[in-house]
């Protein structure tokens, strides 16, 4: 799992922290879920939670990907039921656009 995408969402989640009464744990960031029942946000938070995402992979990356693409939405087991399947997710799509993720690539 990549090291760095944990941490540049880490830093979007906190940035929401700083904006929010109730905070989203960061002990265990992996296990957090995003949305569903136990989810920290609802739909309309989750949209902004994955753009401010995009955002930041564009930015640390250069490349751009969809987090709310039919592909992420359509999945048997939801990228956004916690984090670490979001970051596998993010990793799918960033190899798919040819980014290189720090992560099991050849040098």
């Amino acid at each position: 799992m990549s090291d760095r995408l944990l941490e540049l969402i880490g830093n979007v989640v906190a940035d929401i922290n700083e904006r929010r009464d109730e905070k989203i744990p960061t002990d265990d960031l992996l296990h957090v879920s995003l949305y569903g029942d136990s989810g920290v946000f609802d739909s309309m938070h989750l949209v902004n939670f994955l753009t401010l995402v995009e955002e930041a992979i564009e930015d640390e990356y250069d490349v751009e990907i969809s987090l709310t693409s039919e592909k992420a939405v359509s999945r048997r087991i939801s990228p956004f039921s916690r984090v670490g399947r979001l970051i596998e997710f993010i990793e799918e799509e960033m190899a798919l656009a040819g980014a290189e993720t720090g992560h099991g690539s050849a040098a």
